[in-house]
């Protein structure tokens, strides 16, 4: 049983409007903390002394470790607890270990550093869907978390924007320090503003109580689609993750751009393309999920198959012009997936366990994606150094991206059979 006393979803719809607009602040956070590891990386490494293999661990699996395996526990609670609270609580303690991170004095204390910032990240996303999902009727639902997935390159390109202006003015520890207390200080603005709201508010049928955790998660892992739609995403975020982190030193070591300049160019190539693909992600699903939920799938699926010649073009490209228009359409077309597939996700189950298939959905596509996917790039990269120095990195591009022909094919399968499992 839910043991909080919820107050009914607001039907104004400005209401919603702004819950929607401070849960995408509190996303931005969510990711400006989380990447601007990238682009201080060049910075940590010189300070530091760290090899390409290490800077990867710290953006993956020093994160992935505790953010994916805490996420389940955490989804259970906020299926019967306050998710705002919850929130506010992760909200907090992921910004305050960001702000560790510019104390650290080597890489043991940074990697545990960025441990505690995927342990407060823990918290912050699958209550947060449940929460669009009990403020949202479904036939809006993508487009709310395409909105909400908002976050994800505002705060992608604010962390590299705000990390090298800063880095360059003062140095990498002052950029951690600041974004960190930033994100201190909205953790009671969100308390205050975001209110509860009834479970299955915006459901047809009223959400029946939060059943025993055992039997909702094998309800949920009984389903094929499940797997696919969960290492179809994993696959893509193998290389979205890998490349969003790996690129900013591409910048520098390939094309010799200076701190400023490629934070300025790399911030606004993921701020516009960003939004514009998770935007259109959102808008395909809604119109043409509604009448066929396999277009949920295939929508993405198609993305990535446009995005992965983009991506090697670009890469090829020594043209900064060409470079970022290149660039643009797979920044988008890799975020497209987002509003699609969640709303898929939040449908392979009842109301009451929405948190739940979230964080598990999220523990495959994070555990795999985020915690291989940096590291994975780094250490081929290390790997090619003998044979082409600084150029390694461009070719251990070249080899990820064969995860998204991988992720369309899993995306495929999953569409083949999302009908028979769908709940609606």
């Amino acid at each position: 049983m839910t043991t909080t006393n919820p107050s009914a979803a607001p039907a104004s719809g400005r209401y919603r409007i702004l819950v929607l607009a401070v849960l995408i602040l509190a996303y931005t956070f969510n990711f400006l903390d989380r990447q601007i590891l990238g682009i201080l990386a060049g910075s940590i490494k010189k300070d530091l002394g760290l090899t390409d293999s290490q800077l990867g661990l710290m953006g993956g699996l020093a994160f992935a470790l505790f953010y994916t395996g805490l996420g389940i526990p955490i989804a259970w609670w906020a299926d019967r607890g306050n998710r705002t609270w919850i929130m506010t609580g992760a909200l907090a303690l992921w910004s305050g270990f960001t702000a560790l991170c510019g104390l650290a004095g080597g890489f043991t204390q940074l990697f545990l550093c960025r441990m505690g910032v995927g342990v407060g990240e823990a918290g912050g996303v699958a209550p947060a869907y449940s929460l669009i999902a009990d403020y949202f009727p479904k036939h809006q639902r993508a487009r709310a978390f395409a909105a909400y997935s908002f976050g994800i390159p505002i705060g992608s390109a604010l962390g590299i924007l705000f990390g090298g202006l800063i880095a360059a003015s003062i140095d990498w520890r002052a950029a951690f320090v600041i974004v960190g207390l930033a994100g201190l200080l909205l953790a009671p603005f969100f308390k205050l503003v975001v209110k509860e709201p009834v479970r299955g508010a915006m459901d047809e049928a009223p959400a029946a109580p939060a059943p025993p955790a055992a039997g909702g998660l094998a309800a949920l892992l009984a389903k094929p689609s499940f797997w696919l739609i969960s290492l179809g995403a994993a696959a893509s975020s193998v290389c979205g993750y890998g490349v969003a982190f790996w690129l900013p030193s591409f910048f520098e070591r390939s094309l010799g751009m200076g701190l400023v300049d490629r934070s300025l160019f790399l911030g606004v190539m993921t701020l516009f393309g960003g939004v514009a693909g998770v935007w259109l992600g959102g808008w395909l699903g809604d119109k043409l999920g509604r009448a066929r939920p396999q277009a949920y799938l295939l929508v993405p699926a198609v993305c990535f198959l446009v995005a992965l010649p983009c991506f090697f073009l670009a890469v090829q490209a020594q043209n900064l012009v060409v470079v970022f228009l290149l660039l643009l359409i797979p920044t988008g077309l890799n975020l497209a997936w987002l509003g699609p597939v969640v709303t898929a996700v939040q449908h392979l189950v009842a109301p009451a366990q929405r948190t739940t298939a979230s964080a598990c959905f999220l523990f495959v596509n994070n555990l795999i994606g985020l915690g291989l996917g940096t590291w994975f790039f780094g250490a081929v990269s290390d790997a090619l150094t003998p044979r082409f120095g600084v150029e390694a990195l461009r070719y251990a591009i070249y080899s990820g991206l064969g995860f998204y022909v991988v992720s369309a094919a899993l995306l495929g399968l999953g569409a083949l059979r999302l009908r028979r499992d769908w709940v609606e």
